[in-house]
């Protein structure tokens, strides 16, 4: 069993096909045994994104609710997540001064370093954050995260 760290760019392409969803679609897969981390502000995240392919045309308005309500299902029930605490978002305005990172990526790569503290503190296996900016993949890798793209995945 795998420990992924997906950011909100991941967990969208489970939901919409796009470059990486097949991918995606496999680690996520319960079969896998994989488990899956993400910050609780994703929720927002996610249903930003799909809000904005209705928006944009690229996502059927009839599909929204069904996708949105899988999204929050997996949430309530497959996905561990991580709350922004205080030390969360201390976290993450130290990463801000060192990395060009948006707030959002921040606050995500913030709650992947510390589920990789709980792991390692545990004596349990690192995580794998897996996003699709090359920013945020960047700045992981710098703060010693494993990383993967979906994207590299067509």
């Amino acid at each position: 069993m795998a420990v992924f760290y997906a950011d909100s760019s991941v967990l969208v392409k489970r939901h919409v096909a796009e470059l990486g969803s097949l991918w995606v679609e496999n680690v996520c897969d319960p079969q896998q045994g994989n488990r899956i981390v993400t910050s609780r502000l994703s929720i927002v995240e996610v249903v930003s994104a799909l809000n904005r392919r209705v928006r944009d045309g690229s996502l059927p308005a009839a599909d929204y609710p069904q996708l949105r309500d899988d999204f929050l299902a997996l949430c309530r029930g497959s996905y561990q997540l991580i709350q922004p605490t205080n030390p969360v978002l201390a976290r993450a305005r130290t990463l801000l001064e060192r990395h060009p990172l948006r707030s959002y990526d921040a606050l995500q790569l913030a709650s992947a370093l510390m589920a990789s503290d709980r792991l390692a503190a545990d004596g349990s296996s690192a995580l794998t954050l897996l996003a699709a900016d090359g920013r945020l993949l960047t700045a992981a890798t710098a703060e010693g995260l494993a990383v993967d793209n979906p994207n590299n995945y067509p």
